[in-house]
């Protein structure tokens, strides 16, 4: 019998690290859930493409998107994908508490002082409803570390980030730090680099407790999944 699939899909990058780190990734979750067949698709940028991943992924897949927030590939490439090959679609990771491990494991890792206000900076979107999910992970965040933090974005709507780092530098008058709310390194990454911040930790990656969310949202998707009609013989 085959393993039921998790077909994890990112935004894709023409940055060859951003690949490497979403596969690393996908590693992490099958080592985590080994019953489950892992299979990795990129919206652009990459291979495999996702119709073509669940197409090899059979009847019955799950669709975890790697998204932090809601926004257009969710509502529109990745539904279209999955209505056309009857698969479900997860939510989008974000926001979540689980998220927190990751992003204040990566701010010890750069070094952060407690106290230091943050720029939690996400990719950015026109969906105001992915920018709202951006500013809870942030309110979740500054609860977290007891610190100011702003949502911010490199892209799509406001405030971008080095808006967000004089803002706080001018409110707290001391030095600030981005927290890279972004899954792979790449061309938003490397704008944070440019922002201003005293520091600018890594982004995501292939953090355990990320994995761990990738499974969880799979498993809130599967078990919403409608039951099989019986078969009753003689009717």
């Amino acid at each position: 019998m085959s393993r039921p699939a998790l077909v994890a899909v990112a935004h894709g990058s023409r940055d060859p690290a951003a690949a490497e780190v979403i596969s690393a990734l996908a590693r992490q979750v099958r080592r985590l859930a080994p019953m489950l067949d892992v299979r990795v698709a990129f919206i652009g940028h990459a291979e495999p493409s996702l119709p073509d991943e669940l197409g090899a992924a059979g009847p019955n897949a799950v669709i975890v998107p790697l998204l932090l927030s809601s926004g257009y590939h969710l509502s529109a490439g990745i539904a279209y994908a999955a209505t056309s090959a009857g698969a479900l679609v997860a939510g989008p990771l974000g926001p979540d508490d689980l998220l927190l491990t990751v992003l204040t494991a990566r701010l010890a890792e750069a070094g952060v002082p407690a106290g230091t206000p943050v720029v939690l900076a996400a990719a950015g979107s026109s969906d105001p409803a992915a920018a709202g999910q951006v500013r809870r992970q942030a309110d979740l965040l500054a609860a977290e570390l007891g610190v100011p933090v702003l949502g911010a974005f490199a892209t799509g709507a406001e405030p971008t980030v080095p808006a967000a780092v004089a803002e706080l530098r001018n409110r707290t008058g001391g030095p600030v730090a981005v927290a890279s709310y972004l899954l792979a390194p790449g061309h938003f990454q490397d704008q944070l680099r440019r922002s201003g911040a005293d520091w600018v930790t890594e982004p995501l990656g292939s953090h355990p407790a990320l994995a761990g969310l990738v499974i969880d949202r799979y498993r809130r998707a599967a078990t919403a999944r409608p039951p099989m009609p019986e078969c009753v013989s003689g009717q």
